[in-house]
Parts: C-alpha cells; structure tokens; sequence
C-alpha cells in the first residue's frame, strides 16, 4: 500500500510518517490490515527523515497536475496537512486561498480520478468556529469563522463531504485543537505564542506573551494529536456514518495556566522571560476562538485527549527541551 502525505516535511507531517514507518501496516477498510510498501512525502522542503520505504517530492500543493502525479492505483490512504497557516493566511488572502482552497480541491480531485475511493483524512481546525460563541462548542454547534484561514479549511470540510457523499473517496475532516508544545522555529500560526511561552523560555529565550493571561485555548500535545491521526486513519467509514466533521479532544487552559506548568517545570527563572506585550491585532482574531469544547462524539468514537497542561509540558521537557 501506497500513502501520501502532504505537509509532510513540517512537524506533524514527520511524526505521523515516523509512526506509520515505524507501525509498518495500517487498516483503511474492513479488510485486515496492509503492508505499507511506500510513502509519499510532500512539502515546500524536503523532510529530514530517510528511509527506503519514503520518498521526500518538494513542490507547491496548489501546482497544477503535481499532486496527481504522485498519487498511484496502490495509493489507499491520503493525509492532508498542508497549509498556510492561520497568521499568514490572514496577512496573505491570496497565499491563503491558492493552497489551502484550491490545492486542496485540487487534491481531491486527483483522488476521485483514482476511482478506489481512497481514505482521505483531511486536518481542519478550531478556527472555523468563531464571533459570538456558546460557551461550550459542541457537535452540532454551527461553525462561522472569523479568519480566513478559518473560513478555507471549513470550505475543505465541505468538499471533503460532498466527495465521500459521491462514492469518490472515504474522507474524514478533524478538526485539531492549537498543538502545545510545538518544537522548532515559531511558524506563521496566530497561535503560535502559545508554544512560544514554554518553549523559548525553556532554552533561556524571552518569549511575549500577546494575549491576556486569562486567555482560554483549546490545546493538545504534539503527541495526543499524532495519537488521534492514526485512530482517525483506522476509524471505519460505518464509525463516522454521514457526519464526515469533528471536533477532537482537547484542554481547556488558559495561558496563566501554561505558566504555572512551566514554573514546575522550569522554575521562577523560566517565567520571568515571558513578557507581557499586548497585540490588538493577534488578540482580536484569537478572541474569536472558542476555547472550551463539549467533545462527546469524539470521545464515544474512541479518541482520547491529554490528562492536563502540566503533563503537556513535562512531556516536551522530556523530549525536546534543552539545558
């Protein structure tokens, strides 16, 4: 069996196909599990892991015919992660659209050609729930997203629906929690402070802090969300029914609460590098998310999310952190 993954020179990208290497099979339909014999990385750079198994394409998503070109009839599982993340597709309108709309309908079209109705799992986002929330987002809460990358991935949910509807592919669309701790290079992501006040302090780094402490995030740990892609991965299409879209485990933390796991963690020293330096720009579309979450189709479905903030936060001491 032949997989695709898309994204897949960024974090996730590489931790999910370290998993699926490592794994080395995979169930996507009632039959039993497959060999994985390739994977298909692709990205705007090239991935740092080998393997004789994976294949690392550097191109643009949105490229027309690239994407079907790298599909194959033994292709049964598609992963899409690629795209601009939230603050650069809200700076960039057009970036935005071009990969995350059109390369993603570009996509699945390329797996509709393939006619073996492959599963495809599509990583939408919190972001397309916005403006006047509940206070608990729910499953049958309608998402109106504030941002445009918002709106774009829940168009993506929307195609990926209507494609499974057609017969043309098993497609599923999670909606992913803010990841916490993300290592490496902050990213484009309006988000990304969240990570940035654990792990800059953690190397020495003063980090800023732009939004209120008592801003409340619905978070997960790098781990729990590479945990949730597989169990998604395996679901069977009967698991999902006609409902394609859902809303994953998460926490519900405020950003006081990520400081008082990194002074366990990383003591006194740690906290005072995190100034406090409010951003109109960054807190009015944050202030659209929402930040607590009644997941209970999820969690019904088998998903599980982290125990607690300080336990996300020990995990990425434990291993990314250095000094």
């Amino acid at each position: 069996m032949h997989i695709l993954v898309t994204g897949g020179a960024g974090f996730l990208g590489q931790q999910l196909i370290k998993r699926l290497l490592a794994q080395g099979q995979v169930q996507v339909d009632d039959s039993a599990a497959q060999g994985i014999t390739a994977i298909t990385a692709l990205d705007v750079v090239a991935g740092a892991l080998a393997d004789p198994r994976l294949s690392n394409e550097v191109g643009d998503l949105s490229q027309p015919g690239l994407v079907a070109s790298l599909l194959r009839k033994d292709t049964r599982l598609v992963v899409h992660l690629a795209a601009v993340v939230s603050g650069s597709a809200e700076a960039d309108f057009d970036l935005g659209m071009r990969v995350n709309l059109d390369g993603t309908r570009a996509l699945l079209e390329a797996c509709r050609a393939l006619g073996t109705q492959p599963r495809v799992v599509f990583t939408s986002s919190i972001a397309v729930f916005g403006g006047d929330m509940p206070a608990v987002v729910t499953d049958i809460t309608p998402p109106t997203p504030q941002g445009s990358y918002g709106i774009q991935k829940l168009i993506g949910e929307h195609l990926v629906q209507d494609f499974s509807r057609k017969g043309f592919i098993d497609g599923r669309s999670v909606r992913v929690p803010t990841v916490v701790v993300r290592p490496g290079k902050p990213n484009g992501a309006a988000s990304g402070f969240a990570s940035g006040i654990i792990r800059e302090p953690l190397a020495g780094i003063e980090a800023v802090l732009p939004v209120s402490p008592e801003t409340v995030m619905w978070l997960a740990s790098p781990a729990a969300v590479i945990g949730m892609l597989m169990h998604t991965i395996e679901l069977s299409a009967q698991a999902w029914g006609w409902h394609r879209s859902i809303n994953l485990p998460g926490l519900s933390a405020t950003m006081q609460e990520e400081l008082d796991a990194l002074r366990v963690v990383g003591g006194e020293a740690a906290v005072k590098l995190v100034k406090y330096a409010p951003d109109e720009k960054v807190m009015r579309l944050v202030n659209t998310w929402a930040g607590r979450f009644d997941t209970s189709r999820a969690l019904a479905m088998g998903y599980r999310a982290d125990a607690d903030v300080l336990s996300i936060v020990q995990g990425y001491a434990r291993e990314y952190a250095q000094g």
